[in-house]
């Protein structure tokens, strides 16, 4: 069942699309979807079909596209594929110089073999096994990666926020070492009473504790290699997930006058930071205990770092794929949906012998969400404001596309109204709630609040916060930029689904980031219930339909790190 050929799923997908007038839902798609009070029956779907989402993502996750990683074969098959659906549907191309696409300029480095790592601690040479102790990747164009004896320092979780009176670098002097950190916050495992519980969200992760702002923070302050120390529950995900990429990454090209990132940027094994902290005699437990005061203050290790890899550099030319839905009355005002294309293409084989990871769920399944809605737009009056339909490459490289296209906007990010993201949606079948994620950061909740009761839904907040989904999906690209923003995700903690309740959700979403998050088994299967996934599709179609008939400008609430910059543009939308 799994394997199809390119031809063949167009064929299958042509005839889905030119079927659509005959569906029950099409015919509702001309007037605002029902409400219901059953989150079960048809109407808290409509006009989404999940029989189309079913073969759209079959034929997207096929091994024909090769995994869809950027700037392969399987890339180029990808945007046939995508501009395909896109004119069929008789949308506009929405991107560069009248094409389907956005050009982003891409590096992709691949660590080959052999790679050393050896650490020398106290006068005894330790070996860290690759990727079993060490897991690293470069993001820089050098053809080969090699540390000399780099000093290492632990320095906590490795935040600087001067507007929440924390630094914990003091005045240590970074350039040319290796910076050890802590993933996610300060108050991650606090307890109540703890000086610093609740500074930085509680449960729910800052950007501060992202990996991505700590690579960063390493590079602002010269190191030469970032490692974090891996936890599962504190990163949100398994060692087997940070080795997925088997040591391939990506980067925009850089200026010539930017900044350059880390030479080296990874994970490192619990039991293995914690060795190299006892042998400076530190205890790690009690270190990162420490680590939760103001107090704490970097800690020299006593050890260097010293690595040896092999990297190719390539220069990849990859591509946003846009389309556009023109305005009827106001066509400068922009509601953008966006999905990202790419997934992690060919990789090492699994215990079935497959190599290819299809990313079926992610984000295959929210890419023909994303189709469907395009479709209801299509057979509906049309929109008084524009309507962008974005597929982003590279958003499992660190949101490269969507932040390419923010630094580069196709269309002004100051009168672009929301953007909505579908990313890794369900396949269990109906439930009764959507999962918020970001609480208290938008307006845009209340637009989900009342569009999930007209199908029944109610919303319940993220249940796994400290896993930082807001900021590891590509609407925080334009959220930086001050769009209002709402994710539509799965990942968030388990639905509360019609069949099982919230056990069975939470059964689904444990399963799934267990065994095939990125991995060669997140495949289509005919087994699949897309009618929860189906709800998410029309509730983004409601939302979005809604903001296109309407002259309101949705906000940031007032605490939201991104209101100030979304109010220093508001002479445009007057």
């Amino acid at each position: 069942m799994k394997r199809m050929t390119t031809a063949a799923g167009l064929a299958l997908l042509g005839l889905a699309v030119s079927a659509c007038a005959t569906q029950a839902t099409g015919e509702l798609s001309s007037r605002a979807p029902p409400s219901t009070s059953d989150p079960a029956s048809a109407a808290s779907y409509a006009p989404i079909d999940p029989e189309r989402l079913s073969q759209l993502t079959r034929a997207f996750a096929a091994d024909e596209l090769q995994g869809r990683a950027p700037g392969t074969e399987g890339e180029r098959r990808t945007i046939e594929w995508l501009s395909g659906q896109f004119a069929a549907l008789g949308l506009e191309p929405g991107g560069e110089n009248g094409g389907w696409t956005q050009r982003v300029p891409l590096i992709r480095t691949q660590v080959q073999s052999p790679a050393s790592f050896s650490v020398r601690s106290h006068g005894e040479t330790l070996t860290l096994q690759s990727p079993s102790d060490i897991y690293v990747s470069t993001v820089r164009a050098a053809e080969r990666a090699r540390i000399e004896a780099a000093p290492m320092v632990f320095v906590g979780y490795g935040v600087s926020a001067p507007e929440r009176q924390w630094d914990d670098f003091k005045d240590a002097d970074l350039t040319g070492k290796v910076a050890v950190f802590l993933v996610n916050d300060p108050d991650f495992e606090a307890q109540p009473g703890d000086p610093v519980a609740g500074r930085f969200g509680g449960q729910a992760m800052t950007y501060y504790g992202r990996w991505a702002y700590k690579f960063e923070e390493a590079a602002r302050r010269g190191a030469i290699a970032a490692l974090v120390v891996h936890e599962t529950e504190a990163a949100g995900y398994g060692w087997n997930t940070v080795e997925a990429p088997a040591g391939e990454n990506y980067n925009v090209v850089l200026p010539p006058d930017a900044r350059q990132p880390v030479l080296l940027q990874g994970w490192i094994q619990w039991d293995a930071a914690a060795d190299l902290l006892r042998r400076a005699g530190q205890d790690l437990a009690a270190v990162k205990r420490q680590a939760r005061t103001a107090a704490f203050r970097p800690i020299d290790l006593g050890a260097t770092l010293s690595a040896d890899l092999p990297v190719t550099v390539e220069a990849v030319e990859s591509h946003n794929v846009i389309a556009r839905l023109p305005g009827a009355s106001r066509p400068d005002e922009t509601i953008v949906y966006g999905v990202h294309w790419d997934a992690y293409g060919i990789g090492p084989a699994d215990a079935r012998g497959d190599r290819i990871r299809n990313g079926a769920h992610d984000d295959a399944l929210g890419t023909a969400a994303m189709l469907e809605v395009a479709r209801a737009f299509r057979e509906g009056p049309p929109p008084e404001r524009s309507i962008v339909f974005a597929a982003w490459t590279a958003e499992e490289r660190g949101l490269l596309g969507s932040e390419y296209y923010a630094r580069n906007p196709l269309y002004p990010l100051e009168t672009t109204v929301a953007n909505i993201t579908l990313d890794t949606l369900q396949s269990a079948g109906p439930a009764r709630d959507v999962i918020l994620i970001g609480e208290g950061q938008s307006e845009m909740e209340d637009w989900l609040a009342r569009m999930a009761a007209s199908q029944g839904r109610r919303v319940t907040p993220d249940s796994h916060p400290e896993r930082g989904l807001f900021y590891r999906a590509d609407h925080f690209s334009l959220a930086k930029r001050g769009v209002p923003v709402l994710l539509l995700m799965a990942l968030g903690g388990g639905a509360d689904l019609v069949q099982g309740g919230r056990e069975a959700g939470d059964a689904w979403v444990t399963r799934f980031t267990a065994d095939c998050y990125h991995q060669p088994c997140d495949d289509w299967s005919a087994d699949w219930d897309l009618r929860g996934a189906a709800q998410d599709g029309s509730l983004a179609y409601r939302i979005g339909r809604e903001l296109a008939f309407t002259d309101v400008w949705p906000g940031w609430r007032e605490a939201s790190e991104f209101r100030a910059v979304r109010e220093r543009s508001a002479e445009r939308r007057r």
